[in-house]
């Protein structure tokens, strides 16, 4: 007989959903963390640390307010990393300790240590400290997450050439930083120290940077971060980077030279699946270290699933929750519901972007007919009051079924803004319950009811010259 029912290896988003979901259908359920990770990377280095990171740079550099006060408007004249820090530290604290409630009074117990499979039903747990424990359950959840991919050539000192994981360890703001690679990750970092002030260039090999989003919401953030003094290098490679004792040199393979105190590299992540000894449960994982499932989440072998960042695409906080509860729904026989097809796309840049549905690129590509309808923070009362003359909101509408394609969001709170046109698609609705919808005055969520406006004003005017 199998010491628990389901055994969960790694506690972030997906892993702790899953353990979750599984003690709520009456399973009995462990879960094995190292004893610094609870929440996994999301927590401790990831997602909740950047996106702090973020909150406390717009306050302390009063950027938010500039419009209002003045470009030279300050909160802090001098911010140190330890007035970033201690927001971060605090934040990650309260979530540890939320996560650490949520297993303890769901009846999950928690194994510290690394998880080894020993076969496929028994993963033996390292503590650390020499100790080691022999695991048996019926049912295994995989959600160990990634880690940065580092580059072999590259030599990390964690200072001055450092990974995205390292942002937080860094020991003073840097003058200036390059980060190679313009993907969700880099941009976001990049974004971050540039309101801080840090001289930042972004080196990215492809032509465009974030090419799954909006092509005019891309250029808006592009014209607000080199407003920001960033400089963006398109098309280059990096093929070498010097360390000197006062700061690095970048070389590019177009022979360039760029300096900087410090080099982030965001090369994307890589799965941390080598420790697992996956071939004793008579699985693999493909070069990137990620792991094969199918619809419902499940392995190769019958009763291990995997869900997360470990398991490639989309690799987000907020799908590896919804995986890890369908995860272990499966493994529990409970009927569930699939995953929506309708996934909110988040980048917490500075400003934010939010999106989801289509672009107008892949509609057009797609020959799907589209109308747009716009929506500017500046045209709206709420705009003004917070000082957001750059937001934009953006509605691509069928005209055929007058459905919602795609809502794009660039401004302030977008995150949180996209959830009505999820809400809206989501349920089948049309533009139209948007135009006879009363929102609440001054809001930035009015920008629906201005967009809708828009797009049905456009498509009368087409009925009215081809009737």
């Amino acid at each position: 007989m199998a010491d628990y029912d389901l055994l969960v290896m790694g506690s972030g988003p997906g892993g702790q959903k899953a353990a979750i979901a599984a003690a709520k259908l009456g399973a009995s359920v462990a879960l094995i963390e190292r004893r610094n990770m609870i929440g996994g990377v999301c927590i401790q280095t990831g997602t909740i640390p950047s996106k702090t990171l973020r909150e406390a740079v717009l306050y302390l550099t009063g950027m938010s307010q500039r419009e209002l006060y003045g470009q030279s408007y300050r909160v802090k004249e001098d911010i140190t990393i330890g007035d970033l820090t201690a927001r971060t530290s605090h934040v990650v604290g309260r979530e540890v300790d939320v996560i650490r409630s949520q297993l303890s009074r769901n009846g999950v117990a928690l194994l510290p240590g690394e998880g080894t499979f020993l076969d496929p039903h028994t993963v033996q747990v390292s503590d650390g400290s020499g100790q080691q424990r022999k695991v048996t359950a019926d049912k295994i959840v995989i959600a160990t997450g990634t880690r940065p991919a580092r580059p072999a050539s590259v030599d990390f000192d964690e200072q001055t050439i450092i990974d995205s994981d390292g942002i937080l360890g860094l020991s003073k703001i840097p003058r200036s930083m390059i980060v190679v690679g313009a993907g969700v990750i880099g941009i976001e970092y990049a974004s971050i120290f540039a309101a801080l002030g840090t001289k930042v260039t972004v080196i990215e090999q492809r032509m465009r940077m974030l090419e799954f989003c909006d092509t005019e919401v891309v250029e808006a953030l592009k014209y607000q971060l080199r407003d920001l003094a960033v400089t963006f290098r398109f098309g280059e490679t990096v093929t070498a980077v010097e360390r000197h004792t006062r700061g690095t040199v970048v070389i590019l393979e177009s022979g360039k030279k760029i300096p900087a105190d410090t080099v982030v590299y965001s090369a994307g992540r890589q799965g941390m699946t080598d420790a697992l000894n996956l071939s004793a449960a008579g699985l693999e994982a493909d070069k990137r270290g990620r792991i094969r499932v199918d619809s419902s989440f499940r392995t190769s072998v019958e009763h291990i699933y995997a869900v997360g960042d470990v398991i490639g695409f989309p690799a987000l906080a907020a799908t590896s929750m919804e995986q890890g509860r369908l995860a272990a729904h499966h493994a529990c026989g409970e009927p569930v519901h699939e995953m929506h097809q309708l996934q909110p796309i988040g980048i917490y840049t500075i400003p934010e972007i939010s999106y989801i549905g289509r672009t107008e690129d892949e509609l057009t590509e797609q020959r799907i007919p589209f109308e747009v309808g716009v929506s500017r923070y500046r045209e709206l009362a709420r705009g003004q009051i917070i000082g957001d003359s750059y937001g934009v909101l953006k509605l691509l509408v069928s005209p055929e079924d007058r459905s919602l394609l795609g809502v794009h969001v660039f401004g302030t709170n977008a995150t949180e803004l996209v959830h009505i046109g999820q809400a809206v698609m989501g349920c089948g609705g049309t533009v139209d319950y948007l135009v006879d919808t009363v929102f609440n005055y001054p809001t930035l969520a009015e920008s629906y009811k201005v967009a809708a406006l828009d797009a049905t004003n456009k498509m009368r005017q087409i009925s009215l010259l081809t009737d």
